[in-house]
């Protein structure tokens, strides 16, 4: 295409070729072509989206009013929700319109938005809806904006662990690219399985702006053929029992979600070694992180395959499908775990090889090293060095040392320096889009809590100096 044909409006437009685009921007690309995809199958469907903003899905909102042309061409209807809440009921709702007459649509498939504190707040509403299930040709994706260290919130989140108790199946998007080939994914894993998704979304990958592939044809959504369903199927119905739901989603979705999981490849693994020795496995923004701590030290993946180094990147962390991993460990001394934040992976990577031969289980590092010590810290963000370390101490000797250590005393060097000129001055918050600042009334006397929630705390305690406290404001 000649450049002077390129338009802003090409990110949602083009069905073919690169286009420049955000990783919010990706999350409507995802709605826009699974129409467009159902369309080339013979189907009619429809979308829907509602939310409530907050980073680092602060903007979604706002890229969906200016796309609205683009959403209207293809049958998606924007929301915003009252709460985040409310808008899971409403996209819940999306699911049942084809349980009754007069629907016009084949299927609706629903996007719910929300920063990780309206994960926590609508679990309620997520469990039922979860519970319920979704249309075979309608499928709900849950995206949660978490915030591993605090930089916009109240406190640093993890939503992997919410969506494992609502026992929604979760992916892992390491970039942009996946943000939309996880998205139609996870589109595919709600309609066979009958469960809502959840997706991670991190201001790195949110935040994020590059050239991604959109061409349509690269979405291949592979059906198990040795997964047989039950009779009825797995989607939502109408006067469903409570404990009819539970065993079919205990016994038959959580399975269902495992087969596609399996089939489409989902968890795979991305460097193999003739003779492996260290198997590292990572998710998402770990995924990303580890391939640049290998760059750091200057080995390539050839190098590091030569050196026994496999790498098996997960795309669904909750459930871990455990065949591909005990396929991927076999043969290994050592399994290490990369994950930023709580052991996710790790607890079911320890269960999954659990029953293996002691001669063919590999020892487990992660969070805690081969004789218990912590080793790689689940408090806050981990660093690129945090884990070129630990990867570093456990690769063999050789000339690839030079540079390794050549690297690790320069993060060194470089951390004791910014110690040394550490000074007193702060980065002040300015603005916070998503943020309605509400004034208390003045107390002369008694330091008052300040009712907060997400951003508005960086005004309670950077501005307002005589804050003491914070409570939790609500909403509508």
């Amino acid at each position: 295409m000649r450049h002077a044909e390129v338009t802003l409006d090409d990110k949602f437009l083009l069905k073919e070729g690169r286009v420049f685009m955000t990783g919010v921007q990706a999350l409507l690309r995802v709605m826009i072509d699974q129409q467009r995809l159902d369309e080339a199958a013979g189907r009619n469907t429809a979308g829907f989206l509602s939310g409530y903003r907050g980073s680092p899905l602060g903007g979604l909102d706002q890229q969906a009013h200016r796309a609205r042309k683009h959403l209207d061409t293809v049958h998606v209807v924007f929301k915003e929700g009252l709460n985040e809440d409310l808008a899971a009921t409403a996209v819940w709702g999306s699911q049942q319109a084809n349980l009754f007459p007069g629907a016009l649509y084949d299927g609706v498939f629903g996007m719910w938005y929300g920063k990780a504190p309206g994960v926590d707040r609508t679990g309620d509403a997520f469990k039922h809806a979860n519970f319920a299930g979704t249309h075979p040709m309608g499928g709900v994706l849950a995206v949660a904006g978490d915030d591993h260290t605090c930089k916009s919130s109240t406190l640093p989140s993890q939503s992997e662990y919410a969506f494992q108790d609502f026992e929604m199946p979760v992916l892992s998007p390491a970039d942009v690219q996946e943000v939309l080939d996880f998205g139609l994914l996870g589109y595919g894993l709600s309609r066979f399985s009958g469960l809502w998704v959840g997706l991670i979304a991190l201001a790195d990958t949110m935040d994020s702006g590059v050239t991604i592939d959109v061409s349509l044809d690269r979405h291949q959504i592979i059906t198990p053929t040795n997964h047989t369903l039950p009779s009825g199927g797995l989607g939502i119905r109408l006067k469903d029992q409570p404990l009819d739901k539970e065993r079919r989603l205990r016994t038959q979705k959580i399975p269902a979600a495992l087969a596609f999981a399996r089939a489409n490849r989902i968890d795979r693994v991305v460097l193999g070694a003739p003779r492996p020795r260290l198997g590292i496995v990572c998710q998402g923004q770990a995924y990303k992180d580890v391939i640049e701590a290998f760059a750091a030290m200057q080995i390539s993946f050839a190098e590091a395959a030569d050196l026994g180094v496999a790498i098996y990147k997960v795309g669904m962390p909750w459930p871990l499908e455990p065949q591909g991993l005990r396929a991927f460990a076999a043969g290994l001394e050592t399994l290490m775990v990369i994950e930023h934040k709580r052991p996710l992976i790790e607890v079911q990577a320890r269960a999954a090889l659990y029953d293996l031969p002691a001669h063919a289980r590999p020892r487990i590092i992660g969070k805690t090293d081969e004789k218990g010590h912590p080793l790689l810290s689940e408090l806050s963000s981990l660093s690129v060095a945090e884990i070129a370390l630990a990867i570093a101490d456990r690769l063999p000797s050789g000339a690839h040392m030079d540079r390794v250590h050549d690297y690790l005393s320069r993060v060194s060097a470089a951390s004791m320096a910014a110690v040394t000129l550490a000074t007193e001055q702060q980065r002040k918050p300015f603005f916070a889009r998503a943020v309605r600042i509400i004034h208390r009334p003045v107390c002369p006397t008694v330091p008052a809590p300040w009712p907060a929630s997400g951003a508005i705390i960086w005004r309670a305690f950077l501005i307002l100096r005589r804050t003491s406290t914070v409570t939790w404001a609500g909403r509508v």
